[in-house]
């Protein structure tokens, strides 16, 4: 099920619970708890499959680290727009690869921009929990994204001889 289903599933679900609404909270409020709602349940039933360790990632990529380029100036071109996208896709697919717990953490934190108690209140852990996750998810985000960046430099490189 695509996200874009979740989110259609989830106001079919408010639509047919209309009638439940209190109004004790805007109305837009209680949409978006339905569709956080919905979205954590689908990641909670993904749990099914295996779960690589964050330490695992993290040693995996980690080890790597003394030999990575710095970061590379970004040039603007005609194909700025078509880099953008593959670049928030390669993001997305390294993110995907993320355990559950900090990959949610990460999602709510950096992409939905909700602040630490918001995330843990979500979450049902403690502020703590949300930093030590958010930490070793952006760090193993970041081992991936350097790995796929390497990755891709070098088929590019060898691509051209």
């Amino acid at each position: 099920m695509t996200p874009r289903e979740v989110v259609q599933q989830a106001f079919v679900s408010a639509a047919q619970s209309i009638g439940t609404f209190a109004g004790a909270s805007k109305v837009s409020t209680w949409l978006h708890r339905i569709v956080v709602n919905a979205a954590l349940m689908k990641l909670r039933s993904q749990r099914r499959r295996l779960e690589k360790p964050i330490d695992e990632l993290s040693a995996r990529y980690g080890a790597m680290e003394h030999h990575l380029p710095g970061p590379v100036a970004c040039e603007m071109s005609g194909d700025v727009l078509l880099g953008r996208l593959e670049t928030h896709a390669l993001v997305r697919r390294c993110i995907a690869q993320l355990p559950e717990r900090y990959r949610t953490v990460l999602v709510l934190r950096d992409l939905e921009d909700l602040d630490t108690q918001e995330t843990a209140d979500r979450l049902a852990v403690t502020r703590t929990a949300v930093r030590v996750r958010l930490h070793h998810a952006r760090r193993a985000l970041r081992a991936l994204l350097e790995w796929q960046f390497l990755l891709d430099a070098s088929s590019r490189r060898s691509g051209e001889r």
